[in-house]
């Protein structure tokens, strides 16, 4: 790698060649957008009978990326460059990279973080529901992974924001009050698992009693229902679909009692059949079942329970890989610690639609410093640019192609590329198919930057 007297990188902007994690509840084989981003990026054939969950671009030692050197390197008297090929050539990983080139994230950047990427870039392509779950906030982190590091891989929380790409659904923190005293009223199951006294505390509160002792009350019945017996579980869900079936229009046309199912009782059929005596298909009735449009983001703070159930999307985060599980899940659970660290705030979540910069950039700004996400999308014929900002960037091609150029240099980028861009760098984009381009930025919270200065 060349480097001037002063140790700083010639290069500004470098190909990366990233990570892929094939988790069970990814989408099989071609059928998944990170599958082939993979392929196009690695050089790799796709395995059809493989998951593929998650295409990881960042530094994170569970799923590193590495900047790619190769033959077709080009530069130019400013010291521009951009690495060739992410399908040819060696590479040292991202992190050893930028632990050799610090100047690449900027002074406020390494001030904040030391010398490292804040955020962990993502594409999730989810074909059945992830496990109901939390990340922990940072003190909290620190000590988990203290005490069990092959758990939790990092001391760092993991505040996090999703951005659909297709039609997107979650389940992400508890209903109103109201909503919740209903539940107890018309799903009989949840108030026997947990018991009368305990769902009364529920249905009995006022208002008047405050925001405190409400998180109390939930706390306290969250907290045994998910720490009920499996074998209560499996009876109290055995009820729940003979009740439903017995009132569903489609199972019992004859039935004097026949009703349609709402969207809450039909998704948790749905989670019943694929994680069968799960106490997390109960629990499903107490939290907001949110649905995304391709463009709509959902953030998500520290201590926030949240499981994502299908379709694709951009995801960004603090550089962590730490998970608090509970529920709809083979893996590990943490049920007390889960319960514990809970914020139990109500409400459904609000949906993050985008402030547009130009006619095909928008910009979704979390409440979190770590990381910010643009959306380009540029029809045939147009162009954009990214004016340069104080800390480094990552850019990933979703679909079409065009050309980034970092004046005076352009290459033509594709599907599957994606791209680090050092701090106070200029990108122009202009497309170069019928199809246009469609790409995604990360980089750090532009907020930050302001108050920082």
């Amino acid at each position: 790698m060349a480097t001037d007297s002063n140790g700083s990188s010639h290069h500004r902007v470098h190909r990366l060649r990233c990570s892929v994690q094939n988790y069970d509840w990814g989408r099989i084989g071609s059928q998944s957008r990170v599958a082939r981003m993979f392929s196009s990026n690695s050089g790799l054939q796709i395995d059809e009978s493989d998951p593929y969950a998650e295409f990881w671009m960042g530094t994170h030692e569970s799923g590193p990326s590495y900047v790619v050197e190769s033959t077709n390197t080009k530069s130019n008297n400013n010291g521009v460059s951009v690495v060739g090929s992410a399908n040819g050539g060696s590479g040292v990983s991202l992190k050893s990279w930028i632990d050799e080139n610090p100047n690449v994230l900027g002074y406020e950047v390494v001030e904040k973080w030391g010398v490292t990427l804040p955020f962990l870039f993502k594409v999730l392509s989810v074909a059945k529901p992830l496990s109901i779950q939390a990340h922990p906030n940072k003190e909290l982190a620190g000590v988990m992974h203290k005490a069990r590091p092959d758990v939790f891989k990092d001391g760092n929380h993991k505040p996090e924001m999703a951005l659909a790409l297709t039609e997107f659904e979650a389940l992400c923190g508890f209903i109103s009050l109201e909503e919740f005293k209903d539940v107890l009223q018309n799903v009989p199951e949840i108030a026997e698992v947990v018991g009368n006294d305990y769902a009364n505390q529920v249905l009995d509160f006022s208002c008047r009693a405050g925001e405190e002792k409400l998180k109390a009350v939930l706390r306290s019945i969250f907290t045994r229902l998910m720490s009920a017996s499996n074998e209560v579980i499996s009876k109290a869900l055995s009820k729940l679909k003979i009740r439903l079936s017995m009132a569903s229009l489609e199972l019992c046309p004859l039935s004097s009692f026949i009703r349609q199912l709402t969207d809450k009782e039909q998704l948790v059929l749905q989670l019943e059949k694929q994680y069968p005596a799960d106490v997390g298909v109960l629990a499903a009735f107490l939290f907001n079942y949110v649905k995304l449009n391709p463009g709509e983001a959902l953030c998500i703070g520290a201590n926030e329970l949240h499981a994502y159930l299908r379709g694709e999307c951009i995801e960004c985060m603090a550089t962590s890989d730490n998970v608090v599980r509970a529920g709809l899940t083979p893996k590990n659970r943490d049920v007390q610690i889960l319960c514990s660290m809970l914020t139990y705030k109500q409400g459904f979540p609000k949906i993050v639609q985008g402030v547009p910069l130009n006619p095909y950039t928008k910009r979704y700004r979390p409440p979190f410093d770590e990381f910010e996400v643009d959306c380009c999308i540029l029809p045939h014929g147009a162009s954009a640019v990214f004016p340069a900002v104080p800390g480094p960037s990552v850019f990933v091609v979703i679909e079409g192609e065009g050309t980034m150029c970092a004046a005076p240099f352009e290459d033509v980028v594709v599907e599957g590329d994606v791209l680090f861009v050092s701090a106070n760098t200029r990108i122009y984009l202009r497309t170069a198919s019928e199809s246009g381009l469609h790409m995604y930025r990360a980089g750090v919270n532009g907020k930050f930057f302001e108050a920082s200065s």
